[in-house]
């Protein structure tokens, strides 16, 4: 397991969604335990863009990974 994701990253679902749409990301990561209907446009968009989508247990964790202290439902590592 990462104890940090490093490199330039956006954090949240909006920012993700619009790096997604810039076609500036590199790899995805969502929480499992987000809720269904948030994170669905970005595992779609993301499919669709055949980027690598990777799966946190949890939004805390997800949000401790990025060194923030929320929880965050998805961050995108850009290019």
């Amino acid at each position: 397991m990462v104890d940090r994701l490093t490199g330039k990253k956006v954090v949240g679902i909006k920012q993700t969604m619009k790096a997604i749409n810039n076609d500036e990301v590199e790899v995805v990561y969502v929480a499992e335990d987000a809720d269904p209907k948030l994170v669905e446009k970005i595992k779609m968009s993301s499919i669709d863009k055949s980027l690598e989508i990777k799966y946190i247990t949890t939004m805390k964790e997800l949000g401790k990974l990025c060194n923030i202290d929320v929880g965050a439902a998805a961050v995108a590592i850009l290019k």
